[in-house]
Order: C-alpha cells, then structure tokens, then sequence
C-alpha cells in the first residue's frame, strides 16, 4: 500500500511539473512563430497529458465534481483554466499569445476559405493533397488556415471540440478577455469580431460570384418574365450583408442598432433565396443535362451558404460562443478531410453518381415489369432477343476461326455483338442482361422517396419488379438462343459437314462453359462489362442533352439545307430518344470483343460470359456433339455453368447500379438497414412476388 502510495505521488509530482513546465514556456514577447509552435506544444499536451487526477492532485487543485464522461482533452484544459485563474501574470501571457495569433495572422484565410478547393480538377486536387499529406508545413506563416492544420490535424479533434460545455466555454471566453499589459492593443473579441465580419463580406463575395457564373445562371429558374432575372437574390446579397456590417460595426449609432432584427431577417431571407435558386438548378439538369463540374459548383455554392449563416450565428447567434466552437470543430473535421485522398476519392466519385443518376428516371423505366401484361411483353421481347443472338453466336465462332490478330480479332467480334444488339434494339426486343445496368436513374428516384411514409416499401417493390423483369428477359433469350444455335449448327452439319465446327472444337467449347472451371469468375468480370456500358450510354445521352444536340440537328442552317426541316426535326428527336441505349449498344459490343483480346496481349485469359453468348454457344456445340452428349457430365456442368452465368451478369450488374444510385442519393447506413431488413421481410413472407408477375401493377409502384 506504501508503494502504490509512493507510485501515485511521484506521478502527481511528473502531471503537475509537466503542466507548470508548459504554462511557463508561454511568453507573448516571443516572435510569432514561436508563439505558434507553444500553442501546438500546448495543444498536444491536451491530447496526450497526465491523467486528470493526478494533474489535480499534484496542483493541490480540489477534486473535478461528478460529471457525465467527458473526453480527456476537456478535462485537462479545465485543469489549466484553473491553474491560469491562481496565477494571473501566466494567464495575461497565456491571453495575449491567444489574442496575437489574430493579431499575426490573416483569419478571413481560415474562417471564409478553409476547406474549399481552389481547383475543380480531380488530378490537380489529388496531386495537392499528395502534398499537404506528405510534404511538412512551415508554422512561420501569415496564413491562420496552414497554422489551424498544425493545430489541429487529428479527427479527434473535431469531436473534443464539439463538445466543450457552456461552462469551458464560458471560462475560455474570460481568458481571451483578460486586459493587454500593452493598453495599445486592440481587444481580443473586437479582433474575433471584425474577423467574423470579413469573413462574411468575403463568403457573400465567393457566393455572389458562384451565382453569377454562366453556368448556374442560364439554368436557375425564373419566376416571371424575361426581365425577372434569376440572379436577383445573389445581387441583393451584397446590399444586404453590408447593412448588416454597418450595423454590427463598433462605431454604428443606437438607433442603427434598434433595426438590427430586421435586418439581420432580410440578409437571412436572402441567403435562403440564394440556397432555393440553387436547388432549382436540380430541375434543369434533369431536363437538359448536367456535369461533373455543374454538380461540384452546387455543391461548393451550397457549403458557402452554410459556411455565411455559421459565420453569421458567430456574431448574432443566441449562443456566439458555442457557435464558435461548433465552427471550429467542423473546420477540424474539414482539415482532416483535405488530407485524406480517400475523402477525396469519395467525394469525387459522389459527385460522378449524382451527375449519372441526376436526369431521367424514366431511362430505365422500360425495363421493369409491374403487371401480366407487361410480363408477356418482356417475356417475348427477349425471345426475339435471343433469336437474333443465335445467329450473333455463329458469326462469333466464325470470326474466332479467321486466326487473325488479336486486335482484328477482338474488333471483329465487337462488331459482331454492336450490330446484332442494334438490331434487337430497333426491332424493340431486348436482351436480359443489359436491363439492370441501366436501372440506377429509375432505383436513385425510388432512393429519393425513402424519408417519405412507404418510401421502403416502394422501393422494395422496384427491385421485386426488376427481379421479375430480369427473370423474363434470362428465360426467353436462353429458351430461343439455344434451339436457333441449335438448328444453325444442324443446318451447317449437314451442308458443309463435320469441319463445319469440329469434335474437339465443340467440346472445347463445351468444357469452357463448365461451372467447374472459372466460368462464375468470368461471369462477375462480364457483369462490371454491363454496368460500364450502362455508364457509357449515360454518359452519352448527358452529353448530347447537355450539348443541345438535338437542338442543333433540328436547326442547324446546313443540316436543315441538307436533310429538310422536316427529316432534320425527325432525326433530332429520333436521336435525342435513342442516343444512349445506341450508346449502350454499340459500347457493350465494343467491350465485350476488345476486353478479351487486350488482355490476352498481357497473357492473361480473361473471357466474358455473357448468358445469352453462352447459351448459344452451347447449343452450337451440342449440334457438333450429337444426341449422345446427354451422357456426357461436362452437358450437365455446362447447363449448372449457364444457370450460375445469368444470376452473376444479372446480380454483379445489378448490385454496382444499386451502389452507384446508393452514392447519388447518399443513402447513409440506417436507411440501408432499413432496405435490407424490408427486403429480408419480403423474401421470407412473399418470395414468388421476386419471379412472378401479379394481376395488376402495384399501387406502391406507381
């Protein structure tokens, strides 16, 4: 006990000579720079210091009342707080240093700027916080943003922060009040405030710019004629924060200040205008088209309005102080992010699913089935699919029998795939496996509903849709693909012989589709082929709405000479309908042939497998095999092969859409919970609505 005793006071002793060590190395008289690093020391010392009590005990501090658990790093800096109220010389010292880093430094940097990237660029941005991660930075700086991530620079930081209590807050705010030994200097909270001030005048600024720009302007919404611009919210802007500055100055006269509620009301009302005109740009880019750099600018011009009413609740707030810290904190979590090539990754990839999810729900629509009726449609839609696709598989083997190189080659049976999917897009049949890829618009809608009463629910409806629409499409392009390859090969037998697709040739082929081999890997790989074409396609129809194609078909003086007003017009709106399922079309080909051949020049046998391909493979090659390949096992391994080659395309394609409208939509995890809970309901209680069309279409669908 003696010893425990003893252990428990020298480390009392080591906690208090540490604290009295940190507070006596403060010395405002020191260059800034030094100023900076014992505010870093200090800082640190929060994070990592003694243990509370022994802190206490070896100050002969009283004891810290029973509380709610609190983190450490506010439990020390109580300690100080009390050590600095026994010692007034060290708190004057400890002020004044808190006070220079305003006085030393630019604010408006940190307070307006901090955490908005000066560069839209993906790679630019990537390279800079390659930099800001690895390359150290000097604290001998004017700059208070590059000397608040030194501060700062871990994420615990942002949640200490947060959570520093009206009392700390209270005690700190008494800190930084403490009079100057130089009655020349200008007050602490009168520097906080005309920072604050500024940093507003130049956040308005930035937003007012933002407003102004081409890009957002043509496309806000306009709530009247020609003359009623869209802009006008971001030009009273101006007008409005500097009322509000005139009226916040130390030097503004009492009667100035008795209209300072309805002034403080109208620059609010005006940030809020602001933040509405931005919302209505969302309408246009459904309609006309959007960009990655359109959905950035949004972004960034939302977090600036955000930033200006944080700003704003700093100086009027009903709580400044805990405003501050509020600000402070998410400015602490900012900085964590700027140097996280991650955050940056996601945020990025963010902005890309919005961006290909934003228009045109209805661009998936045709692919999902709600009733009998549109059940049979599909289901005969894909019979035509894989009656033209059994014609597609012959020419593929044909193609593979040229032994040209592996570039011809490749292109070859992407043409080959191109035409024949463009042909069973304007005969309007369908193949299954491009159905789920081009669904996000349509499941990002549905997303969209979730925080409304049955948003679940419907959207669990959307997916039981589309799974019975995918299993329409599978069943009728296997049930043709197969007898029409099939009939093919048997024709081809009997006219130009055995040679027509060799013995070893078909069970090559036969083996190849084996579930025992890599076949379920092959078919993943070709599921991600899907979901690219989907983005593709797109991307492509984005591009030629956001480009006013369609316009420029319709109206061009030279097409018009060339094709008539009439034909001109009728292209124009033919394309504008089609532009991105031909996209699709002709991209999938194109991967579906090249993919293969490009890494094989690497040495790599990657293949795809795409179901209906395979299916008519396999119908090919028992042709060439004869009746009796029923005995064989690898006939059996081949039909398991197909069966597991549909559900992957299907799931794999299907699941990166879902994850792409997920991102759009930034489904946090409890509403996913709530997805997959729904859906596990259904699954156990209705599993036939998932293959089974109903009688009629489902209310919630609608």
């Amino acid at each position: 006990m003696r010893f425990a005793r003893r252990r428990a006071r020298k480390a009392a002793e080591r906690a208090a000579s540490s604290a009295l060590s940190l507070l006596a190395r403060a010395d405002s008289r020191l260059p800034p720079v030094e100023q900076s690093l014992w505010l870093m020391d200090a800082l640190d010392w929060l994070r990592h210091g003694p243990d509370e009590q022994a802190l206490r005990t070896g100050l002969n501090l009283p004891p810290a009342s029973a509380e709610p658990v609190i983190p450490a790093e506010i439990r020390r800096l109580g300690v100080l707080l009390d050590v600095l109220e026994q010692q007034p010389q060290r708190r004057a010292q400890v002020a004044a240093i808190l006070t220079g880093l305003l006085r030393h430094t630019d604010p408006t940097l940190l307070l307006a700027d901090f955490g908005f990237s000066s560069r839209s660029s993906f790679f630019s941005e990537f390279s800079e916080r390659l930099g800001r991660k690895w390359l150290p930075a000097s604290p001998e700086t004017r700059d208070l943003a590059v000397l608040f991530s030194l501060f700062f620079p871990n994420a615990r930081d942002a949640v200490w922060l947060d959570a520093l209590d009206s009392a700390v807050l209270a005690r700190l705010t008494a800190l930084l009040e403490t009079p100057s030994p130089d009655e020349t200097e200008v007050p602490a909270d009168l520097l906080w405030r005309t920072a604050l001030l500024d940093a507003l005048t130049f956040t308005v600024s930035q937003i007012r710019a933002t407003g102004f720009s081409p890009d957002l302007r043509s496309r806000m919404r306009t709530t009247g004629p020609w003359e009623a611009e869209a802009e006008t919210p971001f030009k009273h802007l101006s007008a409005q924060v500097e009322a509000v500055q005139a009226q916040l100055a130390h030097t503004a006269a009492p009667a100035d200040r008795t209209t300072l509620p309805q002034t403080l009301a109208l620059f609010r009302a005006g940030l809020d205008a602001c933040r509405q005109q931005a919302e209505s740009i969302h309408d246009h880019l459904e309609d006309h088209g959007t960009s990655v750099s359109l959905v950035y600018a949004l972004h960034e011009l939302r977090q600036r309005i955000d930033r200006a009413e944080a700003l704003l609740n700093c100086l009027v707030g009903d709580t400044p102080a805990r405003d501050a810290a509020h600000l402070l904190a998410g400015l602490a979590h900012l900085n964590v992010q700027r140097r996280s090539l991650r955050a940056l990754w996601r945020h990025n990839t963010a902005l890309l699913a919005e961006k290909m999810a934003e228009r045109h729900a209805e661009s998936g629509e045709h692919y999902i089935t709600r009733d009998r009726r549109e059940y049979r449609a599909m289901l005969w839609a894909a019979m035509g699919g894989g009656l033209i696709m059994g014609f597609t598989t012959w020419v593929k083997i044909g193609i593979l029998g040229l032994k040209a190189a592996l570039f011809w080659t490749g292109l070859l049976a992407g043409l080959n795939y191109a035409v024949s999917f463009v042909i069973v897009q304007l005969l309007h049949w369908t193949i299954a496996t491009k159905q789920p890829a081009m669904t996000a618009p349509a499941l990002a809608d549905k997303l969209g509903e979730l925080s409304k009463p049955g948003g679940v629910e419907r959207f669990v409806d959307e997916v039981a849709n589309l799974t019975r629409s995918q299993s329409a499409g599978v069943f009728g392009n296997v049930l043709v693909v197969m007898p029409v390859a099939l009939l093919i090969g048997l024709g081809g037998l009997a006219w130009f012989g055995p040679q027509f697709l060799p013995v070893p040739k078909a069970e090559h082929e036969l083996q190849s589709l084996s579930l025992l081999g890599p076949t379920p890997l092959f078919a993943a790989f070709t599921g991600v082929l899907l979901f690219l074409s989907s983005v593709i396609a797109g991307w492509a129809e984005n591009a030629f709405v956001l480009h006013r194609l369609d316009s420029a078909l319709a109206w061009n003086p030279r097409i018009r000479r060339r094709l008539g007003p009439r034909r001109a017009a009728r292209w124009a709106a033919w394309w504008r309908r089609n532009v991105g399922v031909m996209a699709g079309n002709v991209s999938l080909g194109l991967l579906l042939g090249l993919t293969p051949e490009f890494f094989r020049i690497f040495g790599i046998d990657l293949q795809v497998r795409h179901v209906t391909l395979s299916s008519g493979l396999f119908g090919a090659a028992c042709a060439s095999l004869g009746p009796a390949v029923v005995n064989d096992p690898a006939f059996w391994w081949a039909l398991a092969g197909i069966a597991v080659n549909g559900v992957l395309n299907v799931g794999v394609s299907f699941y990166l859409a879902y994850r792409l409208a997920l991102r759009a939509r930034g489904i946090q995890v409890k509403e996913r919970r709530a997805i997959y809970s729904s859906l596990a309901r259904r699954l156990l209680r209705r599993p036939w609505t998932f293959l089974l069309p109903p009688r009629q279409a489902v209310a919630s669908a609608t």
